[in-house]
């Protein structure tokens, strides 16, 4: 098994920044960051169990099954 290595801080914003100025332009990519920052945090676990109650657990498992036929 390999290890993964993450980014250094630094490094990880710098890369960040980048992908967006080159992807979006300096402007839209300003306005990105500014939403960002005024959008409220929530937590992963509400998040996630949120997400679980919609998922229709059946349609879901049927399509792992399909899958592994496959």
């Amino acid at each position: 098994m390999r290890a993964i290595k993450c980014l250094g801080t630094d490094e990880n914003i710098e890369r960040g920044m980048n992908a967006l100025y080159k992807n979006m332009g300096p402007v839209e990519a300003r306005r990105f960051l500014l939403h960002v920052r005024e959008m409220p945090r929530e937590d992963s676990v509400n998040r996630h169990r949120r997400w679980q109650a919609r998922l229709g657990k059946k349609a879901f498992v049927k399509r792992i099954m399909a899958a592994q036929r496959d």
